[in-house]
């Protein structure tokens, strides 16, 4: 029940539409299987499916709107929520930044959809558990991490005659391996949409070997020092920062990217011309729905060129009032990278740092997107092309426009979920100079 064919969830949709008095009425229908399972201390400790299934139904009064939800789908369910809604929008205040719903949209259809991950089983799960638990204790070393496979489905459609239906799959892997006393960690994570290209015994034995290199941990004075950035710490900068590719915040003064005096900075150089990042629905590595929130069609588009910024996005609000067009909003983010592995950046690295992992990072200076956060989960000493020792974790005051501005080399980009809101971002490990630590962290 939960993945409706799209000729179930158009007849819902028409109903509600139908039933609905208001000036418009936009209906959108929500679906997913969640498939999962946790393991931790080398045991399974959980696992679970969970069927959920949702309707909401938005309607406008002029500029007066409101938004009810339900989970029943019988006619005299339908009506109810759609007075429900209408009945709030009478109440509602006027909106001054409200805007119409869009006409009927043409959508390029992208390959969100894999028939194997939907095919996954308990049995399958629980594959997967024993290929990172096994390995684990033969090695005496301790793993705990989680595995989410979600099949969904999105439909909706609106008074003004526009529709959409599309599918999606995704897998998100992680697992965090510990030796037994606690003093080495390693982490590995992976998300993909087709669950056939991934391989959870060769992940884990990542995490295994950083667990066991990081280990006898030495303190290195705090100072800049030459990073190796691997994708999955990479994302959590580079992702931060893309949150202000938003011309509205831009224009306003809010965001690093506003230009002293108003206005933004489109067309400046704000990176190194090694820096290109675009958008693109259809991508065949990080495909996303092609519509936005608003339903506007997504389309692959240019971000940064050779450093310069090309676009930022305009809602259909901020874009009428500035006289511009709308730009969807970007389900992914795609930056390019270079043709060398990891080891292969390790190997041309006459003194650095690695690092695995960046974690709970947290804004210091909107202005100049300045970020605090600490590494963990493997932070390594690189000197003459070799990791030389394992290294105490570090807190980074450091901002990822500065960051971009400092890059030696960038490696071969992967696939990395950015957040738990399913941003896909295709991201290259990087080499980066004069990345700034201020201080030790005793944590793993």
């Amino acid at each position: 029940m939960s993945i409706l064919p799209e000729a179930q969830a158009r007849a819902i949709l028409s109903k509600v539409v139908a039933f609905s008095t208001a000036d418009e009425c936009t209906a959108q229908l929500n679906g997913s299987t969640q498939g999962n399972i946790r393991f931790a201390l080398n045991n399974v400790s959980t696992s679970g499916i969970v069927d959920d299934i949702g309707l909401s139904v938005q309607v406008a009064f002029g500029k007066r709107m409101g938004t009810a939800t339900i989970n029943q789908f019988d006619d005299a369910s339908l009506e109810r929520v759609v007075r429900r809604a209408e009945e709030l929008a009478r109440l509602a205040p006027e909106n001054p930044e409200f805007m119409p719903a869009v006409e009927a949209q043409t959508y390029t259809p992208t390959a969100t959809y894999s028939a194997a991950t939907a095919a996954i089983t308990p049995e399958d799960r629980a594959a997967v558990a024993t290929k990172s638990i096994d390995p684990c204790k033969a090695a005496n070393l301790i793993a705990a991490g989680y595995l989410e496979d979600v099949t969904g489905f999105v439909a909706f459609m609106n008074s003004n005659g526009n529709f959409g239906y599309q599918t999606s799959t995704s897998v998100d892997y992680t697992c965090t391996v510990r030796t037994e006393d606690g003093r080495g960690s390693g982490w590995v994570g992976h998300n993909v949409q087709d669950v056939s290209t991934f391989d959870a015994d060769a992940d884990v034995r990542i995490a295994m070997r950083k667990a066991s290199a990081s280990a006898d941990a030495l303190a290195l004075e705090p100072g800049k020092y030459t990073v190796i950035l691997e994708p999955a710490a990479v994302a959590g900068l580079v992702g931060f920062m893309m949150n202000f590719f938003d011309a509205r915040s831009a224009d306003e003064g809010r965001s690093f990217l506003s230009k002293a005096g108003g206005g933004n900075r489109i067309g400046e150089q704000m990176f190194g011309p090694e820096v290109n990042i675009h958008t693109d629905p259809g991508h065949p590595d990080a495909a996303v729905y092609p519509w936005d929130g608003d339903g506007l069609p997504r389309t692959a588009r240019p971000i940064v060129e050779n450093g310069r910024i090309s676009n930022l996005e305009y809602s259909r609000y901020w874009a009428q009032k500035q006289g511009k067009a709308p730009l969807a909003g970007s389900g992914n983010l795609i930056m390019t990278g270079g043709d060398k592995s990891t080891a292969e950046l390790i190997r041309s690295t006459e003194r650095g740092i690695l690092v695995t992992r960046t974690w709970y990072i947290r804004m210091v200076d909107p202005q100049t997107v300045l970020l605090t956060g600490l590494t963990r989960d493997g932070t390594f000493y690189i000197e003459n092309g070799q990791i030389k020792h394992p290294v105490k974790n570090f807190r980074f005051n450091e901002s990822p426009v500065i960051m971009l501005n400092n890059v030696d080399e960038l490696g071969r980009s992967v696939r990395v979920q950015a957040d738990e809101g399913g941003f896909v971002m295709v991201l290259p490990a990087m080499k980066i100079r004069d990345f700034t630590f201020t201080s030790l962290s005793d944590a793993v």
